[in-house]
């Protein structure tokens, strides 16, 4: 049977979902989607290329792995079909973890809290260790730890990817980062898109801490946002556009990434390409 199912939206509310999710519930065959440099990210309902366009809005938080799983294969979908259909992908805030603190903890120690700290500690020694001789060997531990199983999960996507999973640095509150992704929209889906790549690189795979202010201005940078630093230095600015778009857009789930096509349909979970 086919596992995909096309959900509409009306259906969707109140429904469970875990928070940060690999591809699981209310998924849809989603039309394929591509790395930045190739993709035409539409600007207005109307495409002038005469193919049609195809509005995906998607929840996601700045710090859960399947969010940037779930862009880079949503990037490689729209690659497939670029020749038929014409994308606008938007991005909108979710908070996994709303009363993170400010100033970020050391993700060690939030694993530590999440799993417990013999789990923890057994389980990044077994990785060190197999890890210096074969990556396969690590699959033996796997079962017997759940923190393992995870760590390893995300090592292997990520690296098929082309990217590596770096589980060092601070991990902590979102808010700025969200903040920063809502006025890049308002400067271009194009440039959005491009400052997600930059953040979830910054996080996932150099061990940037997600609320550090030079580190979301140099992703600004990077991408050429404008107004970046004033946005940032003043901590109330932004907020009020953060929250509802929160309300508008993630009101009714509880666990990203989380797709919308055409303001209908929907799929949650890090999907694959195809």
């Amino acid at each position: 049977t086919n596992r995909y199912q096309i959900v509409p939206r009306s259906q969707v509310k109140g429904q469970i979902f875990l928070t940060c999710m690999p591809s699981r519930l209310l998924p849809i065959r989603a039309p394929s989607l591509a790395k930045p440099t190739a993709l035409r990210f539409a600007k207005h309902m109307a495409s002038n290329t005469g193919k049609k366009l195809i509005q995906i809005d998607v929840s996601s938080d700045t710090v859960c792995p399947w969010c940037f799983v779930g862009k880079k294969n949503l990037e490689k979908a729209m690659e497939q079909t670029m020749d038929k259909f014409d994308f606008e992908v938007r991005w909108h805030p979710f908070f996994l973890n709303p009363d993170a603190p400010k100033e970020g903890v050391k993700k060690s120690d939030f694993y530590k809290t999440k799993f417990g700290p013999v789990q923890f500690e057994r389980a990044t020694a077994r990785m060190r260790e197999v890890l210096s001789f074969n990556l396969t060997m690590l699959f033996i531990h796997m079962a017997y730890n759940v923190y393992l199983s995870v760590a390893v999960l995300f090592l292997q996507m990520f690296r098929g990817l082309g990217f590596e999973y770096d589980m060092s640095g601070l991990t902590g509150n979102t808010m700025d980062s969200h903040r920063l992704i809502t006025l890049a929209g308002h400067q271009g889906y194009d440039k959005q898109n491009a400052l997600l790549d930059e953040l979830f690189v910054s996080y996932f795979c150099q061990g940037k801490y997600i609320g550090d202010r030079q580190v979301l201005m140099d992703a600004a940078r990077k991408v050429g946002i404008e107004g970046a630093e004033e946005l940032l230095l003043d901590p109330s600015k932004g907020v009020d556009e953060v929250k509802e778009e929160l309300n508008k857009y993630s009101s009714g789930i509880s666990g990203v990434p989380h797709f919308v096509i055409n303001g209908k349909y929907q799929l949650s979970g890090g999907q694959p390409p195809n």
